[in-house]
């Protein structure tokens, strides 16, 4: 996008020197830089959105990451403006090289990361903040060239046919910010559903490479010496064959790199349109794991055993009639429910549809959860869990069962908020019991007692616990990781009641799968033993997750 910046100070020289030679009439010729205003604008917000949207997935914490992208990229926006101030006498032929190293860096960009990610991520040290160096690189590289369109695009307007900067700003900026509208609806709606982050990330280097190329050596190829326009026109051909070859092999890299991520056993890999759901294993006697957006929320062994935790506490502490499980659109939870046969009704609201006809129809995940959505007494709902919960009934339910992901991932953070959690008092009987999964204790004490504090705030007084987990590669926490070896073991759960009695949580004959009531009361203990106090709670309008 282009930004403002400053005219000329009085007495600087002119850099006019006459109207350019064009084979078009000077109205037309106007035209023709503003629709390539136009285009570039619109692909370099894409290149923006898209290092955004890919650091999120392979880094975690969206806002943190969007907030180093949106910096890095401003201010090298302005720097870039400025160094471009020495290519002015030469517009058109430093405009050709820009928009070819930038359509060759942008366009490549989501692949390296990718590459990055897959291939040296997991190895630690150094190696394991590759991706983030590189996202700080893109999008510092990306910036500069972006910001050096700026001078050199006025200059080009201006050769045509001179005018007040005033004029000549507001015109540039009409259809800059128009083609930033365009990017920034393109890119979800268009790009990522259909194309992919990688292919459409390609396809946006070439359309920018071609709109550059077409305005400087169609429009303005008399401002440019002979091997001016053959140098021009060879690096176009040859970032173009970058590109299209890089296309070409897009299916081969991704089905190479998610093998790197996953390992070899990957049966389904789809982009639902609310997040990544990949499946590894689950037939022939593997074990499943489940990956949503890169994180492991379902694997091997530790799958029951983490289900069993969240559920059969609250269910053996009281009635459990009316059951509400928001999220586990996997399945994994109703199915423990379900194990208790006094449930007359269980609701399920989960946000991505996608992932409930997973649960149903892949053999290896409806096996996992026992066919559980076939069940007459579960209820689904595609929604979003706090746009339900406003309009949900009061009292309607005696067990609540919060299976959602980590406080510290920034999408969820509103679900471990007071309002949130008042919005669940009120759905719950006066007897009722709420039970949440608040991210892992050892390794981050304070978002556990957190999410206490915010309970507490909202009304509940609750019971921590802990439990130990077998398998290393579950990895928690709101980073995307495949290797664990630095991962914590433990889940953190927390049982709530409304009222000052906080519940202690009990299990009964259909709850003793993996746990022990004696283990249970031990796992209490050594949650209390990290207890952090004095936090504050977390709200909508200041999280502090």
């Amino acid at each position: 996008m282009i930004e403002p910046h400053a005219p000329a100070p009085p007495g600087a020289p002119s850099s006019w020197t006459g109207p350019a030679l064009l084979p078009v009439r000077p109205g037309t010729g106007r035209f023709l830089v503003l629709v390539c205003v136009f285009v570039c604008a619109a692909c370099g917000l894409v290149y923006e959105l898209e290092l955004v949207a890919f650091a999120s997935y392979l880094i975690g914490d969206s806002v943190t990451q969007a907030s180093v992208v949106l910096s890095v990229m401003v201010f090298a926006m302005g720097v870039g403006s400025l160094g471009a101030k020495r290519l002015r006498w030469r517009a058109a032929a430093g405009f050709g090289a820009v928009e070819a190293v930038l359509a060759l860096v942008g366009g490549c960009s989501a692949m390296a990361l990718y590459a990055v990610f897959a291939w040296t991520a997991g190895w630690g040290g150094v190696w394991a903040d590759g991706p983030r160096c590189l996202l700080v690189a893109f999008s510092l590289a990306i910036g500069l060239l972006i910001g050096a369109e700026v001078p050199l695009l006025m200059e080009l307007i201006q050769r045509i046919r001179r005018q007040d900067a005033g004029g000549a700003v507001a015109d540039l900026f009409a259809a800059d910010y128009v083609g930033a509208l365009v990017g920034g609806l393109a890119f979800p709606f268009l790009l990522l559903p259909v194309l992919g982050q990688l292919t459409g990330a390609l396809l946006t280097g070439t359309v920018n490479v071609v709109a550059g190329g077409a305005l400087v050596l169609g429009l303005f190829r008399r401002d440019l010496t002979r091997r001016a326009r053959w140098i021009l026109l060879l690096a176009g051909l040859t970032v173009l064959g970058v590109l299209a070859a890089a296309a070409a092999l897009a299916g081969d890299f991704e089905r190479a790199a998610r093998h790197a991520v996953y390992g070899r056993n990957v049966r389904v890999a789809v982009q639902t349109g609310v997040q990544e759901v990949v499946l590894v294993g689950g037939t022939s006697g593997q074990p499943l794991d489940l990956y949503l957006d890169g994180r492991l929320r379902a694997g091997g062994r530790d799958e029951r055993r983490y289900h069993e935790a969240l559920v059969h506490p609250a269910l053996s502490t009281g009635p459990h009639a009316r059951v509400l499980i928001l999220g586990g659109g996997d399945g994994l939870a109703a199915r423990e429910v379900l194990r208790h046969h006094e449930v007359r009704r269980v609701d399920v609201v989960e946000r991505d549809p996608g992932l409930v006809r997973l649960a149903r129809s892949d053999p290896g995940l409806s096996a996992a959860n026992a066919h559980a959505f076939a069940d007459p007494r579960v209820h689904v709902t595609t929604a979003d869990v706090l746009g339900w919960l406003r309009g949900a009934p009061a009292s309607a339910y005696d067990v609540v069962i919060a299976d959602l992901p980590d406080p510290g991932i920034t999408a969820s953070t509103k679900l471990y908020s007071q309002e949130f959690y008042g919005l669940a008092r009120r759905v719950l009987a006066p007897h009722g019991r709420l039970a949440v999964h608040a991210g892992a204790v050892t390794a981050r004490p304070r978002v556990f007692w957190t999410v206490d504090a915010t309970l507490r705030a909202a009304g509940f007084a609750a019971t921590p616990y802990r439990i130990l987990g077998r398998d290393p590669r579950f990895a928690v926490g709101p980073d995307r990781a495949t290797k664990a070896s630095g991962a914590p073991r433990d889940w953190g759960f927390l049982l709530a009641a409304p009222g000052p009695l906080a519940p202690l949580p009990q299990l009964d004959r259909v709850g003793r799968g993996t746990l022990t009531q004696a283990g249970l009361e031990a796992d209490v203990r050594a949650a209390e033993r990290t207890r952090v106090e004095g936090l504050p709670a977390s709200t909508l309008v200041h999280p502090r997750y």
